[in-house]
């Protein structure tokens, strides 16, 4: 493919060019040395349209790779493999994640010159959901009962996961702020080792925006926040990010991919995030139906086939949507302000992610969601 033409998902769900150039084919061929088990590569078959990293699928003389390359400024070979490690337990549990290559030197994450690069086994199955948007709902009730069980499942898996947390705050969904007492004293404490999200935040009046933010829930759901048993969540489950067996409704997922933002958290912050990621149309909120409640709830019905939730986890689930997304929301910043200089990139992380969404739940379509997921207990 032809990089110049490669484009990738923007903000607001439109095709817009890369911030990281596109791997190329001599570039694939330096890594792939590294790799003498895979065979030199024959050629690029397609580049992924993710924004905050490169990637592609190489088809090699043996096989056929995905291929994942990030700026050390983003990545480092550390903060990569801490998510290998997180994998291969998952895996080891039963649970269908693509193997990660080692080099020749038995590193499953690789530095060369400015990138940190890694290598998958190519997913088995189907990739449904390749084009769809991060933040577009899940068309599929049955995939999304599907979806809510292999969750579950891999929350099981983790139990006995006791990592540290993640070394970054860059692009991960980590939940420290939210579930502190004194959010805004949280994350004036992080500044020093943020300095590019303090940066961005010295214009703006971010102290009494945060409050705001926090204001309608944050009182009455920390003190349930602090007694979360900690568990190592994957962070980003929506379907894109998940292989089936065919397009049928009764499909099974064969893979479960990209563990990027994956960190200790708890297990009812990751099904928040999957509901906010799979039941909310955020990029047309005008539309009177953009809150897909039907999706929300079988994500819901499918955790529960495998994982008990007591009613008060279903409240708990329910007060913790407007605010899952909050730390998230401002690695974003951090990245856009620090990392690629995309000031409106930044501000729309700012103004539409980290308020909008909150705010949203603040409106009659909003409460009208949070309502019907409190019945549910």
């Amino acid at each position: 493919m032809n990089e110049t033409i490669h484009q990738v998902h923007g903000l607001a769900g439109d095709a817009i060019a890369p911030d990281w150039p596109a791997l190329t084919e001599s570039e694939v061929d330096t890594l792939l040395r590294r790799y003498p088990q895979l065979g030199r590569p024959i050629g690029i078959e397609w580049h992924s349209p993710r924004p905050l990293s490169a990637a592609c699928l190489v088809k090699t003389e043996t096989t056929t790779v995905f291929v994942k390359r990030h700026h050390c400024s983003v990545r480092t070979v550390r903060t990569l493999t801490e998510e290998h490690r997180f994998m291969a337990h998952q895996r080891a549990a039963g649970i269908p994640v693509p193997e990660v290559f080692s080099d020749m030197d038995g590193q499953t994450a690789l530095a060369m010159d400015d990138w940190i690069y890694e290598i998958h086994r190519h997913a088995a199955g189907v990739d449904v959901y390749r084009e769809a948007i991060s933040w577009s709902p899940l068309p599929n009730h049955m995939h999304a009962l599907t979806a809510g069980r292999m969750l579950a499942a891999m929350h099981d898996a983790a139990s006995g996961y006791n990592a540290p947390q993640r070394d970054t705050h860059l692009l991960v969904a980590r939940c420290e702020l939210i579930a502190s007492p004194n959010p805004v004293d949280a994350l004036r404490a992080q500044f020093p080792q943020r300095p590019g999200l303090a940066d961005y935040l010295r214009d703006r009046d971010w102290a009494t925006d945060l409050r705001e933010v926090l204001a309608p829930w944050h009182a009455k759901l920390q003190p349930r926040l602090a007694q979360q048993p900690r568990l190592w969540t994957h962070g980003d489950w929506h379907v894109s990010n998940l292989c089936w067996s065919d397009h049928g409704d009764d499909a099974r997922i064969t893979s479960v991919l990209d563990f990027g933002l994956s960190a200790a958290t708890f297990a009812m912050f990751d099904l928040a995030t999957a509901i906010e990621r799979n039941a909310i149309a955020w990029l047309s909120l005008e539309n009177a139906d953009a809150a897909h409640t039907d999706i929300a709830r079988t994500l819901l019905e499918g955790y529960r086939q495998q994982r008990t939730l007591s009613r008060d986890d279903v409240h708990l689930l329910a007060d913790l949507l407007p605010l899952v997304h909050v730390d998230f929301a401002l690695s974003e910043v951090e990245y856009f302000h620090a990392i690629t200089h995309a000031r409106t990139s930044a501000d729309v992380a700012y103004d539409i992610f980290l308020r909008g969404h909150a705010a949203w739940f603040g409106t009659a379509q909003g409460e009208a969601f949070l309502e019907n997921l409190h019945d549910l207990a």
